[in-house]
Protein backbone atom coordinates (compact mmCIF):
# COMPACT_ATOMS: atom_id res chain seq x y z
CA UNK A 1 0.00 0.00 0.00
CA UNK A 2 1.31 3.44 -0.96
CA UNK A 3 1.23 5.62 2.11
CA UNK A 4 0.39 9.30 1.80
CA UNK A 5 3.24 11.53 2.89
CA UNK A 6 2.43 14.01 5.65
CA UNK A 7 4.48 17.14 6.35
CA UNK A 8 4.32 18.89 9.72
CA UNK A 9 6.79 20.82 11.82
CA UNK A 10 7.53 23.33 14.55
CA UNK A 11 9.83 26.30 14.90
CA UNK A 12 12.42 25.71 17.65
CA UNK A 13 11.88 28.96 19.52
CA UNK A 14 11.11 27.27 22.83
CA UNK A 15 9.99 24.06 24.47
CA UNK A 16 6.57 22.72 23.49
CA UNK A 17 3.59 23.38 25.75
CA UNK A 18 0.21 21.78 26.36
CA UNK A 19 -1.26 23.88 23.56
CA UNK A 20 0.99 22.01 21.13
CA UNK A 21 0.11 18.74 22.86
CA UNK A 22 -3.65 19.09 22.39
CA UNK A 23 -3.44 21.14 19.20
CA UNK A 24 -1.16 19.03 17.00
CA UNK A 25 0.99 16.42 18.75
CA UNK A 26 -1.86 14.07 19.64
CA UNK A 27 -3.11 14.20 16.06
CA UNK A 28 0.38 13.48 14.70
CA UNK A 29 0.70 10.44 16.95
CA UNK A 30 -2.74 9.21 15.91
CA UNK A 31 -1.82 9.48 12.21
CA UNK A 32 1.58 7.90 12.87
CA UNK A 33 0.00 4.89 14.53
CA UNK A 34 -2.70 4.41 11.89
CA UNK A 35 -0.21 2.89 9.45
CA UNK A 36 -1.81 4.79 6.57
CA UNK A 37 0.72 7.59 6.32
CA UNK A 38 4.41 8.34 5.86
CA UNK A 39 4.93 11.20 8.34
CA UNK A 40 7.80 13.71 8.14
CA UNK A 41 8.32 16.27 10.89
CA UNK A 42 10.75 19.12 10.37
CA UNK A 43 12.37 21.19 13.05
CA UNK A 44 12.20 24.52 11.24
CA UNK A 45 15.33 26.25 12.50
CA UNK A 46 15.69 28.41 9.37
CA UNK A 47 12.16 29.75 9.79
CA UNK A 48 12.86 30.34 13.47
CA UNK A 49 15.67 32.69 12.47
CA UNK A 50 13.24 34.96 10.60
CA UNK A 51 12.31 36.57 13.93
CA UNK A 52 15.23 35.31 16.03
CA UNK A 53 18.03 36.35 13.68
CA UNK A 54 19.81 38.11 16.54
CA UNK A 55 19.69 35.07 18.84
CA UNK A 56 21.01 32.02 16.95
CA UNK A 57 22.15 30.36 20.18
CA UNK A 58 18.52 30.17 21.32
CA UNK A 59 17.43 28.51 18.08
CA UNK A 60 20.33 26.03 18.12
CA UNK A 61 19.63 25.00 21.73
CA UNK A 62 15.93 24.56 21.12
CA UNK A 63 16.42 22.19 18.19
CA UNK A 64 17.29 19.50 20.72
CA UNK A 65 14.59 20.61 23.15
CA UNK A 66 11.87 20.27 20.53
CA UNK A 67 13.26 16.89 19.42
CA UNK A 68 13.15 15.67 23.03
CA UNK A 69 9.55 16.88 23.34
CA UNK A 70 8.61 14.94 20.20
CA UNK A 71 10.15 11.73 21.51
CA UNK A 72 8.66 12.24 24.97
CA UNK A 73 5.06 12.46 23.76
CA UNK A 74 5.33 9.39 21.55
CA UNK A 75 6.64 10.41 18.14
CA UNK A 76 8.38 7.22 17.05
CA UNK A 77 11.49 7.71 14.85
CA UNK A 78 10.92 4.22 13.42
CA UNK A 79 7.58 5.41 12.01
CA UNK A 80 8.11 9.16 11.63
CA UNK A 81 11.09 10.91 10.04
CA UNK A 82 12.32 13.79 12.19
CA UNK A 83 14.81 16.10 10.48
CA UNK A 84 16.47 19.52 10.73
CA UNK A 85 15.43 22.05 8.11
CA UNK A 86 18.78 23.83 7.73
CA UNK A 87 20.51 20.56 6.81
CA UNK A 88 18.40 20.21 3.65
CA UNK A 89 20.07 22.63 1.17
CA UNK A 90 17.53 21.72 -1.51
CA UNK A 91 14.89 23.59 0.50
CA UNK A 92 16.96 26.77 0.28
CA UNK A 93 17.39 26.24 -3.48
CA UNK A 94 13.68 25.74 -4.01
CA UNK A 95 12.96 28.85 -1.97
CA UNK A 96 15.07 30.88 -4.40
CA UNK A 97 13.36 29.33 -7.43
CA UNK A 98 9.89 29.89 -5.99
CA UNK A 99 10.63 33.51 -5.11
CA UNK A 100 10.37 34.28 -8.83
CA UNK A 101 6.81 32.99 -8.86
CA UNK A 102 5.37 35.12 -6.05
CA UNK A 103 4.88 38.89 -5.93
CA UNK A 104 5.60 40.98 -2.86
CA UNK A 105 2.02 42.26 -3.01
CA UNK A 106 0.71 38.68 -2.78
CA UNK A 107 2.82 37.97 0.26
CA UNK A 108 1.67 41.17 1.92
CA UNK A 109 -1.97 40.14 1.39
CA UNK A 110 -1.50 36.77 3.07
CA UNK A 111 -3.76 36.95 6.18
CA UNK A 112 -1.45 34.82 8.33
CA UNK A 113 1.59 36.93 7.42
CA UNK A 114 -0.32 40.17 8.07
CA UNK A 115 -1.36 38.94 11.51
CA UNK A 116 2.13 37.80 12.45
CA UNK A 117 3.75 41.03 11.24
CA UNK A 118 1.33 42.96 13.45
CA UNK A 119 2.35 40.77 16.39
CA UNK A 120 6.05 41.44 15.70
CA UNK A 121 5.87 45.25 15.65
CA UNK A 122 8.17 45.45 18.67
CA UNK A 123 10.81 43.49 16.77
CA UNK A 124 10.53 44.94 13.27
CA UNK A 125 8.93 48.34 13.75
CA UNK A 126 7.97 49.47 10.26
CA UNK A 127 10.82 47.58 8.58
CA UNK A 128 9.86 43.94 8.09
CA UNK A 129 12.70 41.76 6.81
CA UNK A 130 12.51 39.99 3.46
CA UNK A 131 13.05 36.67 5.27
CA UNK A 132 9.98 37.12 7.46
CA UNK A 133 7.76 38.41 4.67
CA UNK A 134 8.87 35.54 2.44
CA UNK A 135 8.65 32.68 4.90
CA UNK A 136 5.50 31.26 3.17
CA UNK A 137 7.71 30.71 0.13
CA UNK A 138 10.18 28.84 2.30
CA UNK A 139 7.34 26.80 3.75
CA UNK A 140 6.18 25.88 0.23
CA UNK A 141 9.71 24.62 -0.42
CA UNK A 142 9.61 22.58 2.80
CA UNK A 143 6.44 20.84 1.69
CA UNK A 144 7.26 20.26 -1.96
CA UNK A 145 10.84 19.13 -1.40
CA UNK A 146 9.36 15.99 0.14
CA UNK A 147 6.36 15.73 -2.18
CA UNK A 148 4.09 16.25 0.78
CA UNK A 149 0.51 15.33 -0.05
CA UNK A 150 -1.12 16.25 3.24
CA UNK A 151 -0.33 19.07 5.65
CA UNK A 152 -2.28 19.02 8.94
CA UNK A 153 -2.83 22.63 10.07
CA UNK A 154 -5.02 24.81 12.21
CA UNK A 155 -7.47 27.17 10.55
CA UNK A 156 -5.13 30.14 11.00
CA UNK A 157 -2.51 28.39 8.85
CA UNK A 158 -4.75 27.70 5.85
CA UNK A 159 -3.59 30.82 3.95
CA UNK A 160 -0.01 29.49 4.04
CA UNK A 161 -1.03 26.19 2.48
CA UNK A 162 -3.08 27.97 -0.17
CA UNK A 163 0.00 30.05 -1.00
CA UNK A 164 2.01 26.85 -1.40
CA UNK A 165 -0.67 25.44 -3.70
CA UNK A 166 -0.54 28.60 -5.83
CA UNK A 167 3.24 28.28 -6.14
CA UNK A 168 2.96 24.64 -7.20
CA UNK A 169 0.32 25.44 -9.82
CA UNK A 170 2.41 28.30 -11.21
CA UNK A 171 5.55 26.16 -11.34
CA UNK A 172 3.77 23.27 -13.03
CA UNK A 173 2.09 25.56 -15.55
CA UNK A 174 5.55 26.77 -16.68
CA UNK A 175 7.75 23.67 -16.32
CA UNK A 176 5.34 20.73 -16.52
CA UNK A 177 3.71 18.53 -13.91
CA UNK A 178 6.68 18.10 -11.62
CA UNK A 179 5.51 19.12 -8.16
CA UNK A 180 2.84 17.54 -5.97
CA UNK A 181 0.13 20.00 -4.97
CA UNK A 182 -0.39 19.65 -1.21
CA UNK A 183 -3.73 19.53 0.55
CA UNK A 184 -4.43 21.00 3.94
CA UNK A 185 -5.91 18.69 6.54
CA UNK A 186 -7.79 20.94 8.90
CA UNK A 187 -7.28 19.95 12.50
CA UNK A 188 -10.47 19.47 14.50
CA UNK A 189 -8.61 20.56 17.63
CA UNK A 190 -9.10 24.15 18.74
CA UNK A 191 -6.27 26.39 19.89
CA UNK A 192 -5.83 26.04 23.65
CA UNK A 193 -6.18 29.28 25.59
CA UNK A 194 -3.52 30.45 28.02
CA UNK A 195 -3.93 30.33 31.79
CA UNK A 196 -4.76 34.04 31.70
CA UNK A 197 -7.59 33.55 29.22
CA UNK A 198 -5.59 34.86 26.27
CA UNK A 199 -6.51 33.16 22.98
CA UNK A 200 -2.80 32.50 22.40
CA UNK A 201 -0.53 30.49 24.66
CA UNK A 202 3.18 31.26 24.67
CA UNK A 203 6.38 31.92 26.56
CA UNK A 204 6.36 35.66 25.91
CA UNK A 205 2.90 35.88 27.50
CA UNK A 206 3.88 33.82 30.54
CA UNK A 207 0.62 31.85 30.35
CA UNK A 208 1.75 28.40 29.27
CA UNK A 209 2.33 25.05 30.94
CA UNK A 210 5.21 23.24 29.26
CA UNK A 211 5.51 19.51 28.75
CA UNK A 212 8.83 19.68 30.63
CA UNK A 213 7.51 21.61 33.65
CA UNK A 214 8.12 20.05 37.07
CA UNK A 215 5.27 19.22 39.43
CA UNK A 216 6.11 22.35 41.43
CA UNK A 217 6.06 24.55 38.32
CA UNK A 218 2.73 23.12 37.16
CA UNK A 219 1.14 23.67 40.57
CA UNK A 220 2.45 27.24 40.81
CA UNK A 221 1.13 28.11 37.34
CA UNK A 222 -2.28 26.55 37.94
CA UNK A 223 -2.64 28.44 41.23
CA UNK A 224 -2.16 31.68 39.26
CA UNK A 225 -4.82 30.84 36.65
CA UNK A 226 -7.59 33.37 36.07
CA UNK A 227 -10.94 32.54 37.67
CA UNK A 228 -14.36 34.22 37.75
CA UNK A 229 -13.48 37.82 38.81
CA UNK A 230 -16.88 38.21 40.44
CA UNK A 231 -16.27 35.39 42.88
CA UNK A 232 -14.52 36.72 45.99
CA UNK A 233 -15.51 34.29 48.76
CA UNK A 234 -15.85 30.53 48.70
CA UNK A 235 -19.63 30.62 49.06
CA UNK A 236 -20.11 33.19 46.29
CA UNK A 237 -21.97 31.78 43.31
CA UNK A 238 -19.48 31.33 40.45
CA UNK A 239 -19.62 31.18 36.68
CA UNK A 240 -17.43 28.34 35.31
CA UNK A 241 -17.99 29.60 31.76
CA UNK A 242 -15.59 32.50 32.40
CA UNK A 243 -13.15 30.57 34.59
CA UNK A 244 -9.91 29.24 33.11
CA UNK A 245 -9.68 26.57 35.80
CA UNK A 246 -12.99 25.08 34.64
CA UNK A 247 -11.74 25.42 31.05
CA UNK A 248 -8.66 23.31 31.87
CA UNK A 249 -10.71 20.81 33.87
CA UNK A 250 -12.48 20.14 30.57
CA UNK A 251 -9.10 19.10 29.12
CA UNK A 252 -7.56 17.19 32.00
CA UNK A 253 -10.39 15.89 34.15
CA UNK A 254 -13.01 13.19 33.74
CA UNK A 255 -16.54 14.13 32.67
CA UNK A 256 -17.76 13.35 36.16
CA UNK A 257 -15.11 15.59 37.74
CA UNK A 258 -15.93 18.40 35.32
CA UNK A 259 -19.64 18.09 36.09
CA UNK A 260 -18.97 18.27 39.85
CA UNK A 261 -16.60 21.22 39.45
CA UNK A 262 -19.15 23.22 37.49
CA UNK A 263 -22.08 22.39 39.79
CA UNK A 264 -20.14 23.14 42.97
CA UNK A 265 -18.81 26.38 41.47
CA UNK A 266 -22.29 27.57 40.51
CA UNK A 267 -23.62 26.59 43.94
CA UNK A 268 -20.80 28.22 45.90
CA UNK A 269 -19.89 24.87 47.45
CA UNK A 270 -16.23 24.70 46.44
CA UNK A 271 -13.50 27.31 46.70
CA UNK A 272 -11.16 28.21 43.85
CA UNK A 273 -8.09 27.00 45.74
CA UNK A 274 -9.46 23.46 46.13
CA UNK A 275 -10.54 23.47 42.50
CA UNK A 276 -7.07 24.55 41.36
CA UNK A 277 -5.35 21.93 43.49
CA UNK A 278 -7.44 19.18 41.92
CA UNK A 279 -6.68 20.50 38.45
CA UNK A 280 -2.95 20.67 39.14
CA UNK A 281 -3.03 17.06 40.37
CA UNK A 282 -4.78 15.93 37.17
CA UNK A 283 -2.36 17.80 34.89
CA UNK A 284 0.64 16.40 36.76
CA UNK A 285 -0.77 12.88 36.42
CA UNK A 286 -1.39 13.16 32.67
CA UNK A 287 2.01 14.69 31.92
CA UNK A 288 3.92 12.30 34.22
CA UNK A 289 4.74 9.69 31.51
CA UNK A 290 5.93 12.50 29.23
CA UNK A 291 8.17 13.97 31.92
CA UNK A 292 9.62 10.53 32.70
CA UNK A 293 10.50 9.89 29.04
CA UNK A 294 11.89 13.40 28.79
CA UNK A 295 14.14 12.78 31.79
CA UNK A 296 15.53 9.72 30.03
CA UNK A 297 16.38 11.58 26.83
CA UNK A 298 17.86 14.52 28.72
CA UNK A 299 20.57 12.21 30.05
CA UNK A 300 20.89 10.28 26.78
CA UNK A 301 21.42 13.20 24.41
CA UNK A 302 23.54 11.02 22.14
CA UNK A 303 20.39 9.02 21.27
CA UNK A 304 18.53 12.22 20.41
CA UNK A 305 21.37 13.40 18.18
CA UNK A 306 21.52 10.02 16.46
CA UNK A 307 17.78 10.10 15.75
CA UNK A 308 18.06 13.60 14.32
CA UNK A 309 21.00 12.73 12.09
CA UNK A 310 19.43 9.50 10.81
CA UNK A 311 16.15 11.24 10.08
CA UNK A 312 17.92 14.13 8.39
CA UNK A 313 19.97 11.76 6.24
CA UNK A 314 16.79 10.04 5.06
CA UNK A 315 15.18 13.42 4.35
CA UNK A 316 18.23 14.56 2.40
CA UNK A 317 17.93 11.61 0.05
CA UNK A 318 14.26 12.38 -0.67
CA UNK A 319 14.94 16.08 -1.25
CA UNK A 320 17.80 15.30 -3.66
CA UNK A 321 15.46 13.23 -5.84
CA UNK A 322 12.91 16.03 -5.91
CA UNK A 323 15.56 18.59 -6.81
CA UNK A 324 16.83 16.38 -9.62
CA UNK A 325 13.36 16.44 -11.22
CA UNK A 326 12.98 20.17 -10.63
CA UNK A 327 16.30 21.05 -12.25
CA UNK A 328 15.61 18.81 -15.24
CA UNK A 329 12.30 20.61 -15.76
CA UNK A 330 13.95 24.02 -15.41
CA UNK A 331 16.81 23.09 -17.77
CA UNK A 332 19.33 23.56 -14.99
CA UNK A 333 20.64 20.00 -15.01
CA UNK A 334 24.12 20.86 -16.24
CA UNK A 335 26.86 18.22 -16.33
CA UNK A 336 30.47 19.05 -15.63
Amino acid sequence: MNKKRILTGDRPTGKLHIGHYFGSLKKRIEMQESGEYDPYILIADVQALTDNFNNPEKVRKNVREVAIDYLSVGIDPKKTTIYIQSMIPEVAELTVFYSNLVTIARLQRNPTVKTEIAQKRDLFGESVTYGFLGYPVNQAADITAFEGELVPVGEDQLPLIEQAREIVRKFNSIYGDVLVEPKAVLSSEKRIKGLDGNEKMGKSLGNAIYLSDSEEEITKKVMSAVTDPGRIKKDDLGNPDICMVAYYHNLFSTKEELKNVCEECKGGKRGCVACKKQLAKNIIEELKPIREKRSYYEVHIEEVDKILMEGTKKAQAVAKETMKKVKQAMKLDYEI
